[in-house]
C-alpha cells in the first residue's frame, strides 16, 4: 500500500493519547454530516415546491396567453385560434374574459370571475379534472350558472344548487342613482385545485354571461389563452408564434406573467443554498482544528519518518489522508441521512403535526399545503462535491505545517 495512504489511515483509527481529539473529530464528522443533510433536504424541499407550485398554478391557468396590443377586448378572437391552431407545439386555445367582483351568499367575499366557453377550456386547463361535484357542460349560455372554489363556496356558505349574487365594477344609472351591476347566479358545481389563492378566489361563468354582464361587443373577448406540448418550452414555441401573428396581438408566456414570483424563488433558492453551505464550511474549519492538534501530538513520529527518509510531500499526504477520510465518512453519513429524510419529508411532517398538534402549512398563509421533495442529482452531486472539496481545503495548512517539522528540534526533548 502507498506508505502515505497507510499512515493515514493508522493515525485515523488509532487510539490516541488525547481523547480530546478523537472527540473533536467525531464532532467534525458529525458537522459535515448535518450539514450536507440539512442542505440536501432543504434544497429538494424547496424543488418540490417549485415544481407542484408550477403544476398546480399551471393546471388552471394558461401556457401562453394573446390579447389585444391596445389592451382593449378582441373582437377577432376566432381569427388568432385559427392561427395558432395550425402550429404542431400548441395543442389547445380558449377565449375568456376576467374581471373582478364581490360575490354574495350568507357572507360576501371578492372573487376573480373567469368568463370562459367549456368545451374550449378543458383543452388549456385542468379544470374538469379537479372538480368535487359538477361539469363543465353545466356552464351554458344564459342559464347563468356558476362554479366556485371549494373554499370560496364555503365561505360564502353555499353549496350546489344554491344561488349567489354577483357585483361586477360596471355601474349604471338608475332613478336612485348610480348602482353597481349585479346579477344572480346558480351554483352548478365545485372545484379543488389545491390551492388556496386559487380555491378562495376564482369563480367560473360561461363566456356570454360574463359578455352579457359586462355589456361588451357580440363576439368579443379579452383574450385567448395556449396550451402547449410542453410548458418548459413555452417562451421559444411564443417567440416563433410572434411572426405568425402579424403584429396585431399581443403574446406571452407563464414565465412572463408570473415573472416576478420565480425570480423571488429563484433569488431565495440560491441565497438558502448558500447560508446553508455555511455548516458544511463550520464542520470544515473543525476539520483543520482537528489536524492541528494531531500534528501536534504527532510531531516526534513526524521527526522520525523524517529521518527514515519520508519527503515534505509524504508527510503532507499522511495528514490530509487522514483530514479528508473525516471529511468523506460525514459527507457519505449526511448524504445518504439527507436522502432518506427528503423522500419521507411528508411523513415526518405529518407526525410532527400529530405530535405537536399542529398545523405547520396553514392553507390561508402558504400556497401549498403539502411538502414534498423533488431530488435532483445535479443538486446532490454539487452539494457532496462542496462538502468533500472543503474537507479536502481545510486539511491543507495543518498537512503544510507537519511538512515543515524539524527532526532535531523535535526530537531534542524526547
Amino acid at each position: 500500500m502507498n506508505l502515505p495512504l497507510f499512515i493515514g489511515l493508522r493515525y485515523t483509527k488509532a487510539k490516541r493519547k488525547n481523547h480530546f481529539i478523537s472527540f473533536i473529530s467525531l464532532i467534525s464528522m458529525g458537522g459535515i454530516a448535518l450539514g450536507v443533510m440539512t442542505v440536501i433536504v432543504v434544497i429538494s424541499v424547496m424543488n418540490g415546491f417549485n415544481k407542484e407550485f408550477q403544476q398546480r398554478m399551471l393546471s388552471t391557468v394558461s401556457h401562453a396567453t394573446i390579447s389585444a396590443f391596445s389592451g382593449e377586448h378582441l373582437t377577432d378572437w376566432q381569427q388568432a385560434i385559427d392561427i395558432v391552431r395550425g402550429q404542431p407545439d400548441v395543442i389547445g386555445a380558449a377565449p375568456y374574459i376576467q374581471t373582478e367582483g364581490m360575490l354574495q351568499g350568507y357572507r360576501t367575499e371578492g372573487a376573480l370571475i373567469q368568463g370562459i366557453l367549456p368545451d374550449l377550456e378543458q383543452q388549456v386547463t385542468e379544470f374538469q379534472d379537479n372538480l368535487r361535484y359538477g361539469a363543465m357542460e353545466d356552464l351554458q349560455a344564459g342559464e347563468f350558472n356558476i362554479i366556485l372554489g371549494i373554499d370560496l363556496a364555503a365561505h360564502l356558505g353555499v353549496g350546489p344548487g344554491d344561488t349567489v349574487t354577483l357585483y361586477v365594477p360596471e355601474f349604471r344609472t338608475t332613478a336612485v342613482g348610480i348602482t353597481p351591476r349585479l346579477k344572480r347566479f346558480t351554483v352548478s358545481g365545485i372545484f379543488e385545485v389545491g390551492m388556496y389563492e386559487y380555491d378562495f378566489k376564482l369563480a367560473l361563468i360561461h363566456l356570454e354571461d360574463a359578455r352579457r354582464l359586462m355589456r361588451l361587443p357580440q363576439a368579443a373577448a379579452e383574450g385567448v389563452r395556449l396550451k402547449v406540448d410542453d410548458l418548459m418550452r413555452a417562451p421559444l414555441i411564443v417567440r416563433e408564434l410572434a411572426p405568425e401573428l402579424d403584429g396585431f396581438y399581443r403574446i406571452r408566456d407563464w414565465t412572463q406573467e408570473h415573472v416576478n414570483f420565480f425570480k423571488a424563488t429563484r433569488t431565495e433558492r440560491m441565497v438558502m443554498f448558500i447560508i446553508l453551505s455555511m455548516i458544511v464550511a463550520v464542520a470544515a474549519f473543525n476539520i483543520l482544528s482537528t489536524l492541528v492538534m494531531l500534528v501536534t501530538e504527532k510531531q516526534a513520529d513526524v521527526a522520525i519518518l523524517r529521518t527514515l527518509g519520508l519527503s515534505g510531500s509524504q508527510i503532507m499526504g499522511i495528514f490530509m489522508v487522514s483530514g479528508t477520510l473525516i471529511g468523506l465518512i460525514g459527507t457519505a453519513i449526511g448524504t445518504i441521512a439527507g436522502l432518506i429524510t427528503a423522500v419521507n419529508i411528508n411523513s415526518i411532517i405529518q407526525t410532527l403535526e400529530g405530535w405537536f398538534n399542529t398545523e405547520f402549512l396553514s392553507k390561508d398563509v402558504y400556497y401549498i399545503t403539502e411538502i414534498s421533495a423533488d431530488i435532483r442529482s445535479g443538486d446532490v452531486i454539487t452539494i457532496v462535491g462542496i462538502a468533500f472539496g472543503l474537507s479536502i481545503i481545510a486539511t491543507l495548512y495543518p498537512a503544510w505545517r507537519a511538512s515543515r517539522v524539524e527532526p532535531a528540534e523535535a526530537l531534542r526533548y524526547e
